[in-house]
């Protein structure tokens, strides 16, 4: 994707709003978090829970983002809104692709392994990535060809890499603690890591790969599959960062297509030997699906 002089002055005027955007969900999702359990009114969803944290959040963000960007240029795809029974693509060359909470479980039990997502896609890949992580007090930050960085509550902030591990023996995976069936747990235990490390929430398992904690994340659809706002803003901040983010076949991945769900096997690697990797990966699954 070239971008040209306008666009890229739009994305770096979007950015600054939506950093400042970031920054209050993320107080908003901790006020709450540090509330009693029984203060969420928890309900439970077909995709999992959602609380009156994910609601508060997600109406503050996309507020905040019309009243600043409007809606004429700018459309708006968000965990809490979309239609899923429609599963049309938002009418928009510009999107806002947005989880206000990530990690819902995580958050429900108290972890602290929470997150949020802001993503802009133009043309259905992401062009600003917003990773929250609320009780690290730290945001995320890319946009195209610009880096990533981190921000600390008191304003300071640093460009991060990826690690230089580079070979898939040193390299260590970063997974759920559950949430995995037997033919994703086969292909993990095959792989052979240095180790594996544990974590909720996509954005946060993503930060670990720029705290060079780890280097590989590994999303496979089962009965089910995550969805565009789990994935849109945690890879342009991996990308940038130095790593890389595609399906096994090594094709780029693709938003709001209208089905949100992102089906198949997706590698997210420090990228040093993603491909090699993503190769392991595609013959293991043939083999685990043979048997």
């Amino acid at each position: 994707m070239t971008l040209d002089n306008n666009q890229t002055k739009k994305i770096a005027d979007a950015l600054k709003v939506a950093r400042s955007v970031a920054w209050g969900a993320a107080d908003i999702l901790s006020s709450f978090y540090h509330k009693d359990t029984s203060d969420l009114d928890i309900k439970d969803k077909k995709d999992g829970p959602v609380t009156e944290a994910d609601m508060a959040a997600n109406k503050y963000i996309v507020g905040r983002l019309k009243e600043e960007l409007g809606t004429e240029e700018f459309g708006y795809l968000s965990e809490e809104t979309f239609d899923v029974k429609k599963a049309e693509p938002v009418d928009h060359d510009w999107v806002w692709i947005i989880d206000p909470l990530d990690g819902t479980r995580d958050f429900i039990d108290k972890t602290g392994e929470y997150g949020m997502h802001i993503a802009l896609a133009y043309q259905g890949r992401p062009v600003i990535g917003i990773v929250a992580i609320p009780e690290s007090q730290k945001i995320y930050f890319a946009s195209k060809d610009q880096g990533t960085f981190v921000e600390t509550k008191d304003g300071t902030v640093t460009s991060i890499k990826v690690s230089d591990r580079h070979k898939i023996e040193d390299l260590y995976l970063i997974v759920s603690r559950s949430h995995r069936d037997d033919r994703f747990q086969k292909l993990i235990d095959g792989l052979p890591f240095a180790g594996k490390k544990y974590m909720g929430g996509v954005g946060g398992k993503i930060s670990t790969l720029l705290e060079q904690e780890s280097d590989v994340y590994i999303s496979l659809s089962g009965k089910s599959a995550a969805k565009d706002w789990d994935f849109a803003a945690p890879e342009l901040i991996l990308t940038e960062a130095g790593g890389k983010f595609t399906y096994v076949d090594g094709k780029p991945v693709f938003y709001n297509q209208g089905d949100v769900k992102r089906w198949g096997c997706i590698v997210a690697t420090n990228g040093h030997c993603h491909e090699d990797l993503c190769a392991k990966a595609t013959a293991m699954l043939k083999e685990i699906d043979k048997n």
